[in-house]
């Protein structure tokens, strides 16, 4: 077949790819062209003394010296001294039948869940209790409940 039996669409269907290739190669030779103006010291940026990313290096005559020594890397050991305090609070919410309910700490005025379990003696709404705080499967909970006379 040839080229001569070709229809006007074919022919315009070729053309557009042509076009379409050649306009390619345009942009990746330009894409090429680009980076090779940008070099390595376009990408580095530079940190201040205030901690703020900047282009220009940093002036050597505000250069501080920090020793090895005094750089500390840890965490900072929790005090646990406030959770094992015993607490003081209200019970909001308790429903005898399913044995669960709520205090509503004193301090924090955070609502604590409570079970039948870990009270010392039967505990109802509105009551003054002393309890102490521990991590339960779903946060904290309530324990050794007695009620505050």
């Amino acid at each position: 077949m040839g080229r001569s039996q070709e229809t006007f669409n074919k022919k315009e269907v070729r053309n557009k790819k042509e076009k379409k290739r050649k306009e390619k190669e345009k942009k990746r030779l330009a894409r090429k062209e680009g980076e090779k103006k940008g070099g390595l010291d376009d990408m580095i940026a530079y940190v201040d003394e205030n901690g703020m990313i900047t282009d220009t290096p940093p002036d050597p005559e505000k250069k501080t010296k920090v020793k090895a020594e005094d750089i500390v890397i840890s965490v900072p050991i929790r005090d646990d001294s406030e959770e094992s305090s015993e607490r003081r609070g209200t019970v909001a919410h308790f429903n005898d039948s399913k044995g669960y309910g709520f205090i509503r700490d004193a301090e924090t005025r955070e609502s604590v869940f409570v079970h039948e379990s870990n009270t010392l003696e039967p505990i109802k709404e509105g009551n003054l209790v002393s309890f102490e705080l521990e991590k339960g499967p779903k946060g904290l909970t309530a324990v050794g409940v007695k009620i505050v006379k």
